[in-house]
């Protein structure tokens, strides 16, 4: 923005500063917003519909809330009311860091807007709850309720946000000016800044584990990582990251790398780096992720280090395209080249797909469809969107509050910059994913999907399996992924860590945070499996190591140089293709 047209009077600043706002919301309404708010529109034509078919239930919900709702505004003007005034009338959850400053405890006007807002919520969330709908269309129904309810919290907007208003008034407008401009500077990207993204640069301070770009298709490039111990095992490791996030979330610094870890363990390491796709990419499908990615890479793994067999490891939707991998193996006699297969908090069986199942039914998926027939990818700020709806108070609002309303710059945090990286999806292999497994659940059902020619049979599939499940992780819960304990024939280990989706994996020994459970009992469901495991302190990354080993393979001297005279270093690493963004 050039100084001419800057604000300079207050009133200039709250002027510009609206219009930003209103304009920026309007770029955050589009696409995955519009839908989200048409999903919200029809859940709460259907709560009111059914409100007027009971209206008892919804009649005394209104009364109690009227109730307490004067009891607030007796005790805002200091009238006894026969209640202990020390005590709140409605209080916000300990792990609730909107209303965190004391102004919201201490100012009886602040105060009253906070319970004001938190007796208005309940009222809003018990009614969605209490709604005799089916169980789909009450959770899409709570998921937007909550989502409204965040919307609207008075620590979003700055006129009912005393922290916005005592900084206002400490640096004189400026810090309203800033936000301004970190408004308008989002407002260019499409999306909300989570951190100082001028603080990392691949290659310089993330993904910088030593290797080279040894081969590379339309679709992916493979990676061999430099050995760093003087021997290695016998046994080549192949890397399967999620095709809908860059890679380098396991490549992050060096102090938290897991790519670096399992190098430094005595490993020759392939990780898959997936193309973030454009509109040349729309007719890629499922098989092409398989044959173009997964099985190509195991070929020149093999050819290589001339191995054998090569161990896997995989994330998330990665991992649920290394099981369809296997199953493809299995149906062709040619599972024996996989020894062992690694799966951290990965979906195969999709029958409970927690909160992302809000966004998925019929009539959202033929808009998308229809939208995807003229775009031909699924944008990756789409996606991103998504996601941070998951968790809109700590992904959206904090961000809105800080940036736009603070004026403040976001801190350095490289698994928020990776969380901004974000990758498009073809429209072929996007719908397929969607509509079969999480929709129809398709990849559990022996011998109904066809991929790659053949008919495919998780349950034939005995490949030694170690699986790594979060115990808050709300992108694959941890009793859904529990469930493909059983689906695979081979050995098993399970192992379910402390915290969420990604601080739950990027969990390196020397921090020695967080826990893991272990050898719980397998003869019942999720809860006594937990019930009965073993809790240990620290990292699971040891634990993962020592099982690796066990897979077998011999120590033989670590290669010399990356590649062979078939597939020579084509640039060094983390390569082109990790290097495109969507912005």
């Amino acid at each position: 923005m050039s100084e001419q047209s800057a604000p300079k009077t207050p009133e200039e600043v709250f002027k510009a500063f609206n219009k930003g706002t209103n304009d920026f919301f309007k770029v955050f309404a589009s696409n995955q917003g519009q839908e989200m708010f048409k999903a919200f529109n029809q859940a709460w034509v259907t709560l009111t519909t059914q409100s007027l078919q009971d209206p008892q239930q919804w009649l005394e919900m209104l009364t109690q809330y009227q109730q307490t709702q004067m009891k607030l505004w007796l005790n805002l003007w200091g009238v006894p009311t026969g209640d202990d005034k020390t005590t709140p009338v409605m209080a916000s959850s300990p792990g609730d860091r909107r209303f965190a400053s004391k102004d919201w405890q201490e100012n009886p006007v602040f105060d009253f807007l906070k319970q004001s807002y938190l007796l208005s919520s309940d009222l809003l969330m018990k009614t969605a709850e209490n709604m005799p709908v089916d169980e789909e269309s009450q959770k899409k129904l709570r998921f937007y309720t909550k989502y409204f309810v965040d919307a609207m919290s008075p620590s979003n907007f700055a006129l009912t946000n005393p922290d916005v208003m005592r900084q206002a008034i400490e640096t004189k407008g400026q810090s309203l000016v800033d936000g301004l401009h970190n408004l308008l500077a989002d407002m260019e990207k499409g999306r909300i800044s989570m951190t100082d993204e001028s603080a990392f640069e691949l290659g310089k301070n993330l993904a910088v584990t030593p290797g080279a770009v040894v081969f590379e298709n339309d679709l992916i490039q493979l990676i061999q990582y430099s050995p760093s111990t003087e021997t290695v095992s016998d046994i080549p490791l192949l890397i399967v990251p999620p095709s809908i996030n860059k890679y380098y979330i396991l490549d992050l610094q060096p102090h938290n790398s897991f790519v670096k870890y399992v190098v430094d363990q005595g490993n020759t390491v392939f990780l898959i780096s997936w193309v973030n796709p454009n509109i040349s990419h729309k007719d890629y499908g499922w098989d092409d992720y398989l044959e173009l990615g997964v099985f190509k890479a195991l070929e020149v793994a093999k050819d290589i280090t001339q191995a054998e067999k090569v161990n896997t490891v995989s994330w998330c939707v990665g991992g649920t395209i290394l099981s369809s991998a296997l199953a493809v193996l299995q149906a062709k006699n040619e599972a024996d080249i996989v020894a062992s297969a690694t799966f951290f908090t990965t979906m195969v069986d999709f029958s409970e797909p927690g909160d992302l199942g809000v966004f998925i039914d019929e009539t959202q998926m033929q808009q998308r469809e229809m939208s995807l027939e003229k775009t031909g990818i699924l944008s990756g700020k789409d996606l991103a969107l998504a996601f941070s709806m998951l968790r809109a108070n700590d992904l959206i609002w904090s961000y809105v509050v800080n940036n736009y309303l603070k004026g403040q710059t976001p801190t350095p945090f490289d698994i928020l910059y990776w969380n901004s990286d974000s990758t498009n999806l073809p429209s072929k292999m996007y719908s397929y994913y969607i509509r079969n497994m999480y929709m129809e659940n398709k990849l559990i059902k022996p011998d109904v999907l066809t991929m790659c020619g053949v008919p495919v049979n998780l349950t034939r599939v005995k490949t030694p399996a170690y699986f790594l499940s979060t115990i808050d992780d709300h992108i694959a819960p941890w009793k859904t992924t529990f469930t493909t304990t059983r689906l695979l024939n081979g050995p098993v280990e399970f192992v379910l860590g402390a915290s969420g989706h990604i601080a739950g994996v990027i969990n390196p020994p020397a921090k020695n945070k967080r826990s893991y459970w272990t050898e719980g009992e397998f003869s019942q469901d999720a809860d006594h499996w937990l019930a009965t495991a073993k809790s240990t302190l620290g990292s699971w990354w040891p634990h993962w190591d020592g099982w690796l080993k066990k897979q077998g393979g011999e120590m033989v001297t670590a290669p010399e140089k990356l590649g062979n005279a078939t597939y020579s270093e084509i640039e060094p690493a983390p390569g082109r293709y990790v290097m495109k963004r969507i912005d």
